[in-house]
């Protein structure tokens, strides 16, 4: 199998495959025209050879460029376009539904002025969230998560940014990759304990927008875990070739416990080839 394109994060199903592993796909573009999704679990002990020409286009206007900003934008792009809002990163701040937009009004309703959860996952640690509705479990695939609970449900997206930062005060809400892509088991007793920590920990105030949901757990098309993580940039390494081990996340996970996170590289033009 040979594929040829500019890069794009990898995307989920909401089914598992077969196995009841996270079904992955690669997406990508024609600099900025979208090509046909292509399964890539199947391609997980298989030989894989990546190559970068250097070439890197902004996944927004297709411009040219030495270096990219946001997941494969411009630095003037990642500056203006309504997806790299402060509020996309920091919820809290956002104002759209006071009917203020930060950057883009209809964006920003359509993005930010809708549900959202509230959720709490297990990476490599503990860690708090906030995502559409509409996003889960796809937010949680993204993260490598081996289980998740949403555990609040607001209408708006600041008020769950807001619980969110009360949150920080007992949790990250950050992925540490390298714990993330090691042999994680799901601990859905903690998770469900957590949950409860967490309502106690946000009081009263917070209290009609919690929700009692079970904790979902997700598996991995992964052949063999790294006992150490080497993160591979293209930039520095153009030419990646190897047995693929696995897919966690966003990355591809080879032999060796050599690792490439592909949302870091959208908009890089690359040739794939998959064999035995």
């Amino acid at each position: 199998m040979q594929w040829e394109g500019n890069l794009r994060k990898l995307g989920t199903s909401e089914r598992p495959d077969e196995y009841g592993q996270v079904n992955y796909a690669l997406q990508g573009a024609n600099v900025i025209n979208e090509l046909p999704e292509e399964p890539i679990n199947d391609w997980v002990g298989k030989r894989m050879i990546i190559e970068y020409n250097g070439q890197i286009n902004c996944r927004v206007t297709g411009q040219l460029l030495r270096k990219s900003y946001g997941e494969g934008m411009s630095y003037q792009t990642w500056m203006e376009h309504p997806s790299a809002v402060p509020s996309v990163l920091r919820p809290e701040l956002s104002r759209i539904h006071e009917g203020i937009a930060l950057r883009d009004f209809d964006w920003e309703q359509k993005h930010h002025n809708q549900p959202h959860f509230l959720y709490i996952s297990h990476t490599g640690d503990f860690k708090v969230g906030v995502t559409r509705t509409t996003n889960c479990p796809f937010r949680w695939h993204d993260q490598g998560a081996v289980s998740a609970i949403a555990i609040a449900l607001t209408p708006y997206r600041q008020l769950a940014g807001e619980m969110e930062v009360a949150l920080k005060e007992i949790l990250s809400d950050k992925t540490n990759y390298r714990k993330m892509l090691l042999d994680v088991q799901p601990k859905t007793v903690a998770l469900d304990d957590l949950k409860e920590e967490c309502f106690e920990h946000l009081g009263a105030v917070y209290e009609s927008f919690f929700i009692d949901e079970s904790p979902q757990e997700f598996k991995y098309p992964v052949m063999t875990y790294p006992s150490k993580v080497t993160s591979l940039k293209l930039d520095k390494t153009p030419r990646i070739e190897g047995m693929l081990q696995g897919i966690k996340g966003q990355y591809l996970m080879f032999d060796g416990g050599r690792v490439l996170n592909l949302r870091r590289h959208s908009g890089y033009w690359v040739r794939i080839q998959s064999g035995r």
